[in-house]
């Protein structure tokens, strides 16, 4: 979801009103994940290819 007006996760794509949303910014771009798949980003970004430009060449952490 690249709309910055769309609060919604960028893996489950659920919202605010169904959980809680963490902001992050990205090559200029606001983007939103829930805490659940904050650990995705961490240590799986690839899996995120297709929601965050360049994922798939991200290093895990």
């Amino acid at each position: 979801m690249e709309e910055e007006n769309k609060k919604a996760c960028v893996f489950c794509h659920r919202d605010d009103n169904q959980v809680p949303l963490v902001q992050l910014r990205y090559q200029g771009r606001v983007y939103w994940i829930c805490s659940q798949h904050i650990p995705v980003l961490i240590h799986d970004p690839a899996q995120l290819a297709g929601s965050l430009p360049g994922a798939e060449n991200m290093a895990a952490g």
